[in-house]
């Protein structure tokens, strides 16, 4: 489902704000990774203070725009997912 541009905004809003205050992100290819083993895993990451999330990479670089992420813009390609640490950098 394609999203319009409120909800673009919104997600960019979003990102920007986890991005501000996360002590660090990890960024993984999600190939391969069915439906339940994506769901267990999102299930896992919000037990551990973490906060995952899929979503276009032009909607996540301009929502890393003016934070400590935005040096990872160039990476940015491919089909992945976002792993912000909430409580501890590691």
């Amino acid at each position: 489902m394609a999203l319009n541009l409120a909800q673009k905004k919104e997600v960019v809003a979003e990102l920007a704000n986890v991005a501000a205050k996360a002590h660090s992100l990890v960024a993984a290819e999600y190939t391969g990774l069915t439906v339940s083993q994506l769901t267990e895993l999102r299930r896992k990451a919000r037990q551990g203070g973490v906060f995952l999330k899929v979503a276009k990479n032009t909607l996540v670089s301009r929502a890393f725009e003016g934070t400590d992420y935005a040096c990872v813009q160039d990476a940015l390609t491919g089909p992945l997912l976002y792993a912000f640490s909430n409580e501890d950098p590691g």
